[in-house]
């Protein structure tokens, strides 16, 4: 799906003439993302996996400059494929965002589901962010710059449950890839942010929030994506450029470093 129009108004948003990918665009965070970047002004590509309908019931909403892509990132190579893929529909890339992810529990009392769950976790939540990173750095040096922002989490910091060891271990990884790019890659303009929700109230998060007491934490309520959202589409405008390597936490003071 692709529209151009392109109104006057356009040009006066801190966004206009960027085109943005956000993976796992169709739901959560990433479709908050998504609305919010094209809101200001981003030509938005949008990836998604196993969500056609809510990719297509996002992009439907949003007056053009969207392109939708397919691409399950739980697929190993499937980073690179979603990449050509991408570039074939729009030509070049100014912003990647790096927001597919799941919760993917690897039980430690049974040998099948751990070996299972790391493998699933770093596939998904760390190999195909780092796939689509290489392949951004390569696009943006030709470019002369271009932004990554991902999406980890607070368990980067403080780890996470029991049974969800890998997907702590692969969130924490993706947070030392961003520092790792902002320093490697400063010189030829590429810039890395990190954002760190904690509980955000997303289907991701649902089966939690439904039995947990949200009146404890700090601000009474889970983090709603839009308040994620608003500081992707910021550090997308590069308008802090020396915040490049910095990981924004965002949990409405549930965990604070």
């Amino acid at each position: 799906m692709s529209h151009a129009t392109t109104p006057d108004s356009d040009r006066l948003l801190p966004l206009h003439g960027r085109t943005v990918l956000v993976t796992g665009g169709s739901r959560g965070i990433g479709a908050a993302a998504a609305r919010t970047l094209h809101r200001d002004g981003a030509t938005v590509v949008i990836s998604y996996g196993s969500h056609r309908q809510a990719a297509h019931e996002v992009a439907e909403s949003l007056d053009g400059r969207v392109h939708l892509v397919h691409g399950d990132l739980a697929v190993t190579g499937a980073a690179d494929r979603l990449w050509d893929d991408v570039i074939d529909a729009v030509g070049s890339i100014d912003v990647l965002v790096n927001n597919a992810g799941a919760w993917l529990a690897s039980p430690l009392d049974d040998a099948e589901s751990w070996r299972t769950g790391w493998e699933r976790n770093l596939t998904l939540n760390l190999q195909a962010c780092a796939d689509l990173s290489r392949r951004a750095i390569q696009h943006f040096r030709e470019r002369g710059g271009g932004i990554i922002v991902n999406v980890t989490s607070r368990s980067a910091h403080r780890g996470d449950d029991a049974e969800h060891l890998a997907y702590g271990a692969a969130k924490g990884g993706l947070l030392a890839l961003t520092k790792g790019i902002a320093r490697g890659f400063g010189r030829d303009g590429v810039l890395a942010y990190a954002v760190a929700p904690g509980w955000v109230g997303t289907d991701l998060a649902a089966d939690h929030l439904a039995t947990a007491d949200t009146s404890m934490l700090p601000l009474g309520e889970p983090t709603p994506p839009q308040d994620v959202a608003e500081v992707i589409a910021f550090l997308a405008t590069g308008r802090s450029r020396h915040t490049t390597g910095a990981t924004i936490d965002i949990t409405g003071a549930d965990y604070v470093r």
